[in-house]
């Protein structure tokens, strides 16, 4: 039995559809989800869904009851994710789950960007407690700038600080691919995946195959970081999260959100999603 946390999310959808698609019979999957309710879909297909709140140990306990593998999606409000991601590890032992996957973040252990610092805590955490399991660490998604696509090509203009830092961002579609392999083969309890595009890019790079698919001009514009996370907060963005935003441009700037590793597409079993299409496909 494989246990998919935050299955009604983007990312564990993904990786429940990886699953199905893969030939994982719906009965050994189960969804572990806070509202049950949002996961109508997926008990549909046959998907065992099963309440799981990362604020609840006992919740985590019985949803994780019986798994062979877990899957452990990071919580998604940051400031709570250490003791929310303590309470899913600590069931996992409680348990005896006999292996768990724990999406971090890339470069974890030599990052120096703010977001990283939950899931530092959550690694050693996880090293600790006796449990066999693999860390995949992953890189950004290129939904982060896709999803705001229509906006960039209407203003003409990408903001952020990355300077000429390159980002090694992927689609959604291959972090969940990639999970799904490691959770339906065998040989990556104590493994450390760096997972990231083959062929990472600049935000004037994102910005001209922008340019590029909708025929309009649309240029980056580089900011101080304090101005960016300005103009995020007037899009509409919390403070406190358009600051770590502006700070994970900071890392980028700096080339700490790429990696040569290859893992992610030694993973896929095939080359990383390249920019062009995920923007063509996003648009």
């Amino acid at each position: 039995m494989i246990v998919v946390t935050g299955a009604t999310g983007q990312l564990g959808r993904l990786v429940v559809a990886d699953l199905l698609a893969r030939g994982v019979p719906a009965g050994q999957i189960v969804a572990a989800v806070r509202t049950p309710e949002k996961a109508a879909d997926l008990a549909a297909q046959g998907v065992e869904v099963r309440r799981a709140d990362y604020d609840d140990p006992q919740s985590l306990k019985d949803a994780f009851a019986g798994a062979q593998k877990v899957l452990l999606i990071s919580a998604s409000v940051v400031g709570q994710r250490v003791p929310q991601h303590k309470n899913a590890i600590d069931a996992a032992v409680a348990v005896g789950v006999p292996f768990l996957a724990y999406t971090s973040i890339l470069n974890a252990d030599t990052t120096g960007v703010a977001l990283a610092t939950e899931h530092k805590e959550t690694e050693a955490h996880l090293a600790a407690s006796g449990l066999a399991y693999a860390l995949l660490r992953n890189g950004w998604y290129t939904e982060n700038y896709t999803g705001s696509a229509a906006a960039a090509i209407a203003a003409g203009t990408v903001l952020g600080s990355t300077g000429t830092g390159r980002v090694g961002a992927v689609p959604r579609a291959d972090y969940a691919a990639a999970a799904a392999a490691v959770l339906t083969t065998d040989g990556h309890a104590g493994k450390v995946y760096e997972l990231a595009a083959d062929e990472p890019f600049t935000m004037a790079e994102y910005a001209a195959e922008l340019a590029a698919v909708s025929g309009q001009p649309v240029a980056y514009a580089d900011l101080a970081a304090d101005a960016y996370a300005e103009a995020l907060t007037g899009f509409g963005l919390d403070a406190g999260y358009a600051a770590a935003l502006a700070d994970a441009d900071l890392g980028i700037a700096r080339g700490e959100l790429v990696s040569d590793s290859g893992d992610l597409a030694r993973l896929l079993g095939r080359p990383t999603t390249p920019l062009a299409d995920a923007v063509r496909s996003a648009l």
